[in-house]
């Protein structure tokens, strides 16, 4: 049997508000396979993005299991979730968070100097070179368009060889045509990588490009669905 890369056991999260209970993720099971792509789809506010920061422990459940890459999270300190998350994931955002003082480059090294590895220059030049920004290192990420910034956050999600890649509405931002440049970028890095990718999103067309999509709904998963592919 294959040893999954993420495995979600009667996960919950509420929050409270006004003195009342909020219901955010209501008893969600899956677990997902290494080297698979799988989109995590729902209607706004559906609990999507709040089940992404759970599984990569950017957040912590009010009950129920994560288990990353074997480890339990949802057990750790967050000093050591982010451990975690250093050594095996990476991250696309919407947004890109970028950080605006530093250089393209800059920004793709940062993973790699908070492990301490070595020669993270060269590695990183080479990472723009894949996603086609070897002549931006040097620029900011106010002096890129979107498009471009979302590719240097590309490269750096892919700096420490994560086994796992989390994207949230990786192309959100973006327009029709960076959007496709950056869809292709993802999925021809991932494949290459080996990297396990779990990319939610509300655009069907992008979900349909991955293996299985998992549909949540007012907080709960509604549907689990392998695609076969042509």
């Amino acid at each position: 049997m294959v040893q999954s890369i993420l495995n979600i056991q009667n996960l919950n999260k509420t929050y409270q508000s006004a003195g009342r209970t909020l219901t955010v993720l209501n008893d969600i099971n899956f677990t997902i396979e290494p080297g698979s792509a799988v989109s995590i789809v729902g209607p706004s506010g559906s609990g999507k993005t709040t089940l992404l920061g759970l599984c990569a422990g950017l957040d912590r459940s009010t009950s129920g299991t994560v288990e990353l890459n074997s480890i339990r999270i949802d057990s750790l300190s967050e000093d050591e979730r982010a451990q975690v998350r250093n050594q095996y994931v990476g991250f696309i955002f919407q947004n890109f968070q970028l950080l605006p003082t530093l250089t393209a480059l800059e920004n793709v090294m940062v993973p790699l100097e908070l492990r301490g590895e070595k020669n993270i220059r060269q590695r990183s030049l080479d990472l723009l070179d894949k996603v086609g920004l070897a002549d931006r290192g040097h620029h900011y990420p106010a002096q890129l368009s979107g498009g471009e910034q979302q590719r240097v956050s590309l490269a750096r999600a892919f700096s420490n060889n994560p086994r796992i890649l989390f994207a949230d509405e990786p192309t959100g931002n973006l327009d029709a045509e960076t959007s496709e440049k950056v869809v292709k970028l993802i999925f021809d890095l991932n494949r290459e990588a080996g990297t396990t990718l779990v990319l939610v999103t509300h655009d069907m067309d992008l979900a349909s490009k991955t293996q299985r999509i998992i549909r949540i709904k007012g907080g709960k998963l509604v549907a689990d669905d392998t695609l076969i592919k042509a």
